[in-house]
């Protein structure tokens, strides 16, 4: 069971990327997947989930509007995304994809965790 975060880079502010989360050895019909993040000093904190069931989705107050989280798995692909826009300087962080059986789970119950990818956002 893996996730593997790709799709990070060094954007200037209003900016856009698209980060992608590749899962194997379980399917996004199988649990919720939710990204993540964690700035320097402080802690991580859920951004978005999308819903293995239906696909609804749900997103931070700080991103509503600006990031937008969508799933792929057609031909055995298997990945969620996350499409940035309108990066803002306090976006910069650690950007973590991870699994729970339910998107309002605390962060205990999220796992696994893969290494991340970095989001710097200048202004």
């Amino acid at each position: 069971v893996q996730l593997v975060e790709s799709g990070g880079g060094l954007v200037q502010a209003g900016g856009s990327l698209r980060l992608s989360c590749s899962v194997s050895g379980f399917t996004t019909d199988d649990y919720n997947i939710g990204w993540f993040r964690q700035a320097p000093g402080k802690g991580r904190e859920k951004v978005s989930c999308i819903n293995n069931v239906d696909g609804s989705t749900s997103y931070d107050h700080s991103v509503q509007g600006r990031f937008s989280i969508s799933r792929d798995n057609a031909n055995a692909n298997n990945r969620v995304y996350l499409q940035l826009n309108n990066l803002k300087p306090e976006d910069t962080a650690v950007y973590y994809c991870s699994a729970a059986a339910r998107c309002d789970y605390g962060l205990a119950y999220w796992g696994p965790w893969g290494q991340g990818t970095q989001v710097t956002v200048s202004s």
